[in-house]
């Protein structure tokens, strides 16, 4: 199993140089994937957890693939209605292109109205514009003389029936963000259930990565939450689980927290080393 950094590309402490030293510390401490979050108007909704200046995620992720050699490179989660699908197909084309088949593309429907307002994009037809956009996508890969890739990995998220059956039929893994050990298990069931005799995607979680001295009880701990213990047990679990990547989200709700990256770099050293010296 691969584990996976969620780098906070937005917030007061967010400027080109933290980016940088994000890039070198997940790279360097041996994780196998830096991913990124995706807003583009930056609205009262969205600033409340997301707030400015917001680093757009194509942009930074082309520019961090040229300052890193071997991690790769994702969305967590792209906003698929938010472009044209052929914008996305070509940017994403070229960005795995030049970072040497680096690219993973994790996507979502969204959910700040007013952003989606800002744009122009009807809210109400979120889910559906995204199962076109993510089809138009695919057909544009298709075109080998044209966008020169091999088809991009493309996960999914959403936790409803409607999203698990949209990461059954144009996903490659399954994507959920930020649940309980029991919410993953759960869901898990659900998208078997809905896959029927067609195949199951890969299962690639994000989880929350929030490092306590005492152990966090109770049925609504989020996985990732806990002791280092608790949360070795957690990632463990998901492995057996059948997860083919696990995400550790270090940013909790507080934009301050993006002034002081030097906790989550603790955090995720803890995790780096003890992870390699269980394997």
């Amino acid at each position: 199993m691969k584990i996976g950094v969620n780098v906070p590309n937005f917030g007061p402490g967010t400027d080109p140089g933290v980016l940088r030293s994000w890039a070198q510390t997940v790279e360097g401490l041996g994780f196998d994937l830096l991913m990124v979050s995706d807003h583009v108007a930056i609205t009262p909704d969205v600033a409340e957890q997301y707030p400015a200046p917001f680093y757009e995620p194509f942009t930074t992720l082309s520019w961090l693939a040229g300052v890193t050699r071997k991690v790769r490179l994702g969305t967590t989660v792209l906003v698929v209605p938010y472009r044209h699908p052929l914008l996305v197909a070509r940017m994403a084309a070229n960005l795995d292109q030049l970072s040497g088949g680096r690219l993973v593309i994790g996507a979502g429907i969204g959910w700040a109205r007013q952003e989606f307002e800002a744009l122009g994009v009807p809210f109400e037809q979120r889910g559906k514009l995204t199962t076109e956009h993510l089809r138009a996508i695919r057909a544009a890969w298709a075109e080998r003389d044209d966008y020169r890739v091999d088809p991009i990995p493309l996960w999914l998220g959403g936790h409803s029936d409607a999203g698990l059956r949209r990461a059954i039929e144009l996903g490659d893994a399954w994507h959920p963000l930020r649940l309980t050990p029991a919410g993953f298990r759960e869901g898990l069931g659900r998208l078997e259930k809905l896959a029927g005799d067609r195949p199951v995607p890969a299962f690639a979680p994000r989880i929350l990565l929030r490092l306590t001295a005492a152990p966090v009880d109770g049925p609504d701990r989020l996985a990732g939450h806990g002791t280092l213990e608790q949360v070795l047990d957690d990632l463990a679990q998901l492995g057996a689980l059948g997860a083919d990547t696990v995400v550790l989200d270090p940013f909790d709700t507080d934009p301050a927290e993006t002034l002081r990256p030097e906790v989550a770099w603790r955090d995720l050293a803890a995790v780096a080393a003890s992870w390699k010296e269980n394997r």
